[in-house]
């Protein structure tokens, strides 16, 4: 599996912050022999997110992208917005088992919109801008993510064996 990481911020994107979560992000993954194609910084700009989005599931073609930052509140924060201009189908379930795994750590965990979905043949999951929220919420959905990426590639094996009574 190839992937590819966006953070979203004005921040890091400006120079004024080193990016923490991207390269966390791609460690853990090469851990899981996951390689990262691209590792990107954009500002909170919904247009160049959903540009990039775009080019990674449409021209580069990564069978993961994974966001970072910006699925707050702040009036910039604006990256699950953009993610839903972008994606065709949308997957609720990773956002809900990411919110409901971070609720046991914190309750500020009601305020993330991060959302997940499908681009042509890309996966796309919005995760949290801090590094050990990004990697605690990648975990959180970490066991589907593969069998997703199978799906949404054509795998038309059963997802489960049939039940017998």
């Amino acid at each position: 599996m190839k992937a590819g990481i966006l953070t979203v911020s004005d921040r890091s994107s400006r120079g004024e912050r080193e990016d923490a979560s991207g390269p966390a992000l791609s460690r853990w993954l090469e851990k899981r022999g996951v390689k990262t194609g691209r590792l990107e910084i954009v500002p909170d700009e919904g247009d160049r997110i959903a540009a990039v989005l775009r080019n990674w599931a449409d021209e580069e073609e990564f069978e993961l992208i994974l966001t970072t930052g910006g699925t707050g509140l702040s009036p910039r924060d604006v990256t699950p917005e953009a993610t839903l201009t972008v994606v065709e189908r949308t997957i609720p379930g990773f956002g809900e088992r990411m919110r409901s795994r971070s609720l046991e750590k914190t309750p500020m965990a009601v305020l993330s919109r991060a959302v997940a979905g499908v681009r042509k043949r890309s996966l796309i999951i919005n995760l949290p801008g801090s590094p050990k929220g990004a990697v605690e919420n990648l975990e959180a959905v970490w066991d589907a993510v593969p069998h997703a990426v199978e799906k949404i590639r054509g795998d038309e094996s059963e997802c489960a064996p049939p039940h017998v009574p």
